[in-house]
């Protein structure tokens, strides 16, 4: 376990055990999480996990997860915590042309935060869905196709006044495997011979 310097609020310390222990066991297969360096200067207090899924060894998907606590709160942020999130993920040609991937996307996420009851706030964020075509030494490559999803959301407190950033990370997780095209928790992907 890392240990935090001091001044860190309890409230802020007391969640951040959570986010570790989620860390420590995630609860899906493929699924890499990683605690890494948050950013400085957006907050007094920030906590950063990484991640990525994997298929074939051949990485599908990636994401960051990142808490901000200002125990003083910033304009629009409607609370002390904010978490911003982002996942990309390779996907197939034709869902890249979806003009609906995006709208899709989007509830991908609010649906993986209700699913785990991670109550929030001032969501807010984009779907962007890109094909990139390659030239010169690179032209014999594939076209790739990509959706990204970005977020940012304020935990809203516990009836008991704390912070369960767990359920924002698994709910964040959720987004991530699906973004990869993984089933859901507890259902089993069939595969082709």
């Amino acid at each position: 376990m890392s240990l935090e310097p001091s001044g860190v609020p309890e409230p802020f310390r007391a969640a951040l055990v959570g986010l570790r222990g989620a860390i420590a066991r995630p609860d899906r297969p493929g699924l890499d999480l990683q605690e890494v360096p948050a950013p400085k200067r957006l907050a007094p207090h920030a906590f950063a996990v990484s991640a990525e899924i994997c298929r074939d060894d051949e990485p599908v998907a990636s994401g960051r997860f990142v808490v901000l606590h200002d125990p003083a709160g910033q304009d629009g942020w409607r609370g002390d915590t904010r978490v911003v999130a982002f996942v990309s993920a390779d996907v197939e040609a034709e869902m890249a042309a979806d003009p609906a991937l995006a709208r899709v996307g989007w509830s991908w996420l609010t649906e993986s935060l209700q699913g785990r009851g991670a109550g929030h706030t001032a969501a807010g964020g984009t779907v962007t869905r890109t094909v990139s075509c390659r030239f010169g030494q690179i032209e014999d490559a594939d076209e790739a196709s990509e959706v990204e999803v970005r977020a940012s959301w304020t935990p809203l407190p516990e009836a008991d006044g704390g912070l369960d950033l767990r359920a924002h990370l698994l709910a964040w997780t959720d987004l991530l495997c699906a973004t990869a095209g993984l089933p859901p928790p507890g259902v089993l992907a069939l595969r082709s011979r």
